[in-house]
């Protein structure tokens, strides 16, 4: 994919600047994703960076990074972190080394049917200050999370129940998620989001999880992998908005607030346009030779077992992840769903 550095200027500031001259930006933020922008995500992620830019005419710029292009995805919060950059928009998955705790911000692998159930968690259900006290001790402020839906794992084999994952070698994103379908038989192999098209086309990988179905499609992973998951069952993976915390500390109430809204605006659009996107993207499988496979409500069942044990283990592993556990079962009882 190719890395792009995008600047975003609106029609209004610009005529202002050729008018009375261009309004100087108050609060300037250099954000990194790990999304290509011409993914869902990265499409509404520019409508985002507009958005801010609209709404506080002009007095917040925010310099936006796609693809990782400044740093490894894996190294967009450390560089958000350490003044590379000033706010971290990839996933916290990839901080897992840091604490397990991380791993119940981005993916909870098993615990959640839909995306509002986990962003009714952030923003009604306490999730936001569980967060925010585990990324404090990392100098960085959770803002916001985003998700589109469930996700669709693909594949150059067949994958029609846990009986096909045996020896399956596919991408995996760091974290609980490769413990899981290790212990189901399959080979996960943790590597880069940027890496996958080289890795299937060399057959390095048999298959990856990447993203929904919708966004696979996007990005031409069926062009090589012609079997996939769908309704997606594995992971509902949620993206980030955090940013170093004396910057955002800097930032003031006003500009802090059309940041949040717009963030908000971002989160309500990703879940509508994905399930729109992905309703399209089905349609396509049999004219583009993918073979769609819906598990029963039984192979369904044993990967949750697997989840469940995956949680119960993470959750002993620090205090942190404990408390994050905690948060998620208390919330998924007070909603009517169980976690056991």
């Amino acid at each position: 994919m190719r890395n792009t550095k995008f600047k975003f200027m609106t029609a209004a500031a610009l005529a202002v600047g050729l008018t009375a001259g261009a309004v100087e930006a108050q609060t300037k933020l250099r954000v990194q994703s790990h999304q290509s922008p011409d993914t869902t995500q990265g499409r509404l992620l520019q409508t985002f960076v507009d958005d801010v830019s609209v709404m506080s005419g002009g007095e917040i710029e925010l310099e936006f990074f796609f693809s990782s292009a400044v740093v490894k995805s894996a190294e967009t919060f450390d560089a958000a972190a350490t003044g590379i950059l000033d706010c971290d928009m990839t996933n916290g998955s990839y901080q897992t080394g840091k604490n397990p705790a991380f791993q119940f911000v981005a993916d909870t692998m098993g615990g959640y049917d839909t995306p509002i159930q986990y962003l009714a968690w952030v923003n009604f259900g306490g999730g936001r200050e569980a967060i925010n006290e585990l990324y404090a001790a990392h100098g960085m402020t959770f803002i916001g999370a985003h998700v589109g839906g469930q996700e669709s794992l693909n594949s150059t084999r067949p994958l029609r129940s846990t009986e096909d994952l045996k020896e399956f070698k596919f991408r995996s994103p760091p974290g609980m998620e490769s413990e899981i379908f290790a212990a189901l038989g399959a080979k996960p192999i943790v590597m880069d989001f940027t890496e996958i098209f080289t890795a299937l086309e060399t057959g390095i990988i048999d298959g990856a999880d990447a993203s929904t179905l919708a966004v696979n499609t996007s990005i031409g992973i069926y062009d090589i992998a012609k079997h996939t998951t769908f309704p997606g069952f594995h992971s509902m993976s949620s993206d980030q908005l955090a940013c170093r915390t004396d910057i955002w500390n800097t930032v003031p109430d006003s500009h802090k607030r059309i940041i949040e809204v717009a963030h908000k605006k971002l989160m309500a659009d990703y879940v509508m346009v994905t399930m729109i996107e992905n309703g399209e993207a089905l349609a396509k499988m049999p004219e583009m030779g993918v073979s769609v496979y819906n598990w029963s409500p039984e192979e369904r069942a044993k990967f949750r077992a697997a989840a469940k044990a995956a949680w119960d283990d993470w959750g002993t592993r620090t205090p942190e992840a404990k408390a994050m556990v905690a948060s998620h079962k208390e919330f998924l009882a007070r909603i009517g769903l169980s976690s056991e």
